[in-house]
């Protein structure tokens, strides 16, 4: 299919890269990300927790877009370097070495550099080893046929940006498109906090720095440094206070008109206020939080099932 041109009698001078393929790659790679990064905005806002935060990361969103222009060439060099041109060399290796059609060794390169980075980054932050490899896979695969392209037609660089631009642009309509025929389809499944009965509710809860809330099957609470609601004559503008001390607890599924279960939560004295915990996380693991002062910047406090001793 001409995947290359070849020149002489030293192929092996081109298994390399030149230039021309390094802006071409930095071009696609850099055009294709707005599209990438709406999807993932889309998977993470609909499958995850937002807690009640704000506009649920879209101003950020907003911001990546009006620097985009600055931020992608910058972002498709680090792609080009880091998926496209590898995944370009291994291709032309494997079909001058091994039978088939060019273009399906094209396909295939592009999952070597994802599982090279792919590795590293599932077993130092956790990331699932199949997402993370697929997702840099898909990351190189566009720009690697686009590398070829570019060869096959001999496009001066301006002809191969503007191109790219125009094919960002496509991607990104159709993203939107393809984001909302998941949402809507239930390809993408929105999330739904867990219910938990009274029961459940009961138990010990405990967050950062010391945080632990005691919910007993009688309705009587014990809190250890835990965050609540200052108190409405509270001068120091603080999103929260810090108390301990007893009290009591009962399910609230309609705090503030939120449609959220949670806990509705009274400790004795003058600390804080009545504070609602909402549900969040899974059946099997549940959580408690509640969001302390704005909802586009506060304080976000989570507590977590402690194990039974």
């Amino acid at each position: 299919m001409g995947w290359e041109k070849t020149h002489g009698t030293q192929p092996s001078a081109r298994l390399t890269w030149a230039p021309d393929d390094l802006s071409a790659a930095a071009a696609l790679g850099g055009a294709q990300l707005p599209a990438a990064g709406l999807l993932w905005w889309i998977y993470e806002t609909t499958t995850q927790d937002d807690y009640g935060a704000g506009l649920g990361g879209a101003l950020g969103a907003l911001c990546f877009l009006l620097f985009a222009p600055l931020l992608l060439p910058i972002l498709g060099m680090v792609s080009a370097f880091a998926l496209t041109l590898p995944s370009v060399v291994l291709a032309r290796l494997a079909g001058r070495r091994l039978p088939g059609p060019r273009w399906v060794w094209h396909l295939l390169a592009p999952v070597v550099p994802a599982l090279i980075w792919g590795v590293p980054a599932a077993v130092l932050f956790g990331w699932p080893l199949g997402t993370t490899v697929a997702c840099l896979a898909a990351l190189g695969l566009l720009p690697t046929l686009w590398v070829g392209l570019v060869r096959r037609r001999n496009w001066r660089p301006a002809g191969v940006w503007w191109r790219a631009a125009l094919g960002s642009v496509v991607l990104f309509v159709l993203a939107i498109g393809g984001g909302v025929f998941a949402t809507e389809t239930g390809l993408i499944q929105e999330y739904e906090p867990p219910k938990l009965a009274p029961a459940q509710l009961a138990g010990v809860w405990r967050g950062d720095t010391g945080a632990e809330l005691r919910l007993h099957p009688d309705g009587s609470a014990e809190a250890v440094k835990l965050p609540t609601q200052p108190p409405f004559d509270d001068d120091h503008f603080r999103d929260y206070v810090r108390c301990q001390g007893s009290g009591t607890w009962e399910p609230d599924d309609d705090s503030d008109n939120t449609d959220r279960d949670g806990v509705l939560l009274k400790l004795d004295g003058d600390c804080g206020e009545d504070t609602h915990w909402s549900i969040t996380g899974s059946e099997d693991s549940p959580e408690l939080f509640v969001l302390f002062g704005d909802p586009d910047g506060g304080t976000l406090w989570k507590l977590g099932r402690a194990a039974a001793s």
